[in-house]
């Protein structure tokens, strides 16, 4: 009784934080419950598998530096983002469109893809490429939502298969392949489809002068290197910040100004770190749990 009691405190303590709520239940769970359809996964699919896994903290953690490398993104977030006067709230917005986007229905997922087209229509400006040139930009873009979208994917598919236990259904490809369609309702209809393919489009950023770093980058890297969390929660989070950065490129690495640790050692420490906060977690997911409910409700799941 006594061990269930404080992984039931450690687990609100930890959602309290992702979703930056008091009392650590996501104000959108009850959107994800609702709805007769079945959205665009099931458990079975490989991006329900992937964002399931505690690994996608690392994950998230590696997206926001891989989208810092593109100066038109970059800008977004420090012209019309909260994260540093409201870092939690800006963590709970993006946690809020993976899990939506997830395991929502299909009317929730229109609902969330509507929210989010509405706060780019307000995200716009000026940025100035790796080639210094000044170029306007929209969130919108479809370059600078291929950027994210690369960001995120490659992000939460290399940390699942560094520091992740569960295999991915259909293995790497089938993941990339699903999650594209997560991002057509936001105006992004060609995405990379396969590892290659992601490679590829990560290269071509590169190689067009499309990535850059600045003074901008080096205050948002240490803002992602030193968020304003307490003491306990930075032991944790520190960790897994050096499992984001050990699993990059190490021209990437060089490019934020980082260098990240020897992998071989990185890992082992990092799996160790989510495993035990799989543990104080517990064994299911409320999310997970009342999308499932949902499922069983409308007949799709389990599979006939």
């Amino acid at each position: 009784m006594a061990g269930n009691a404080l992984q039931e405190r450690f687990g609100t303590r930890f959602r309290r934080i992702i979703t930056n709520t008091e009392d650590g239940i996501p104000p959108w769970m009850d959107r994800v419950a609702e709805g007769d359809t079945a959205g665009l996964y099931l458990p079975s699919d490989a991006p329900w598998v992937v964002h399931g896994n505690v690994a996608t903290l690392i994950g998230g953690i590696r997206a926001l530096l891989m989208q810092a490398l593109h100066p038109g993104s970059l800008t977004g977030v420090e012209q019309h983002s909260r994260y540093e006067h409201d870092p939690l709230g800006r963590l709970a917005g993006t946690t809020r469109w993976l899990t939506v986007m997830t395991f929502g229905s299909q009317e929730a997922i229109d609902l969330e893809a509507g929210r989010v087209n509405r706060m780019h229509d307000h995200v716009k400006g000026e940025y100035t490429t790796g080639l210094g040139e000044t170029k306007p930009y929209k969130a919108a873009d479809s370059d600078l939502l291929l950027w994210v979208h690369i960001a995120f994917t490659e992000s939460f598919l290399t940390t699942h298969e560094l520091y992740g236990e569960e295999e991915i259904p259909g293995g790497p490809d089938e993941y990339i392949a699903q999650w594209s369609k997560a991002v057509i309702p936001l105006g992004l209809t060609k995405a990379p489809m396969s590892k290659a393919e992601m490679q590829a489009e990560i290269q071509r950023f590169k190689n067009d002068g499309l990535l850059a770093t600045s003074e901008t980058t080096k205050r948002v890297v240490e803002f992602i290197r030193k968020p304003p969390l307490s003491k306990t929660a930075l032991l944790a989070y520190d960790r897994m910040f050096d499992g984001a950065v050990a699993s990059l490129p190490t021209e990437f690495q060089e490019m934020l100004g980082l260098k990240g640790k020897p992998l071989k050692f990185v890992a082992p420490v990092t799996r160790g770190i989510l495993r035990s906060l799989r543990l104080a977690l517990g064994p299911s997911s409320p999310l997970e749990d009342v999308a499932i409910k949902r499922l069983n409700r409308i007949g799709a799941w389990p599979k006939s």
